[in-house]
């Protein structure tokens, strides 16, 4: 998951908006979500926040689960041509409510948080010092491509498990350590950063 312009099929919006928070380093994040029809009322608040000046990058970020076919041509132009650092994130729960206009210019990706493909043999619920150890041992000699996509895997199942204190800080926690990565740090040394830290955060 990148912070890019893209279309987001998700079984959940809420934990997807969670996990894109997490991405976060220089760029600013705006949410317009709502739980069932995105409205045209929104479309023109997400043109109003795209033409705000900004240096950094800011994301928009758009959910709900139906957007119409009214509201998506509306977005439309905007999408294909966003003004300067702004990028759209449309997350939605069917793809097949998403019009060819839009899918013909976004790319789409699909998260599924009751259905998990990854498995990444560590037991999130029961983190452990001995725990930690043995997962880090085991992924070692993983490259840093191969530690992101863990930490990702990381970050879903802490915030899915509801057995965290997961706050602006906790997310900061996810977002140094794919940035660790990004700048070639050694991946054992995030993987064992990143776990002892999600271990202080724990629930009691």
């Amino acid at each position: 998951m990148r912070l890019e312009s893209q279309v987001i099929i998700s079984d959940d919006i809420e934990k997807t908006i969670l996990e894109l928070e997490t991405l976060v380093v220089d760029e600013s994040i705006v949410k317009i979500v709502q739980e069932n029809n995105f409205l045209v009322e929104d479309v023109k608040e997400a043109i109003s926040k795209a033409y705000m000046t900004s240096d950094n990058k800011t994301i928009i970020v758009l959910g709900a689960k139906l957007f119409s076919d009214v509201v998506q041509n509306r977005l439309l132009k905007i999408v294909e041509e966003p003004p300067k650092n702004k990028e759209f994130i449309i997350i939605t729960k069917n793809k097949s409510t998403i019009l060819e206009t839009i899918t013909s210019r976004l790319p789409i990706n699909t998260i599924s948080y009751h259905n998990e493909n990854i498995d990444i043999e560590l037991d999130i619920d029961n983190l452990s010092l001995d725990l930690v150890y043995m997962f880090v041992q085991k992924h070692k000699r993983s490259n840093n491509k191969d530690a992101q996509i863990l930490i990702q895997e990381i970050t879903k199942r802490a915030i899915s498990s509801n057995l965290y204190n997961i706050d602006k800080s906790a997310l900061k926690i996810f977002s140094d350590s794919f940035l660790a990565l990004d700048l070639g740090s050694p991946s054992p040394f995030v993987l064992s950063t990143l776990l002892i830290k999600l271990l202080k955060i724990k629930k009691r």
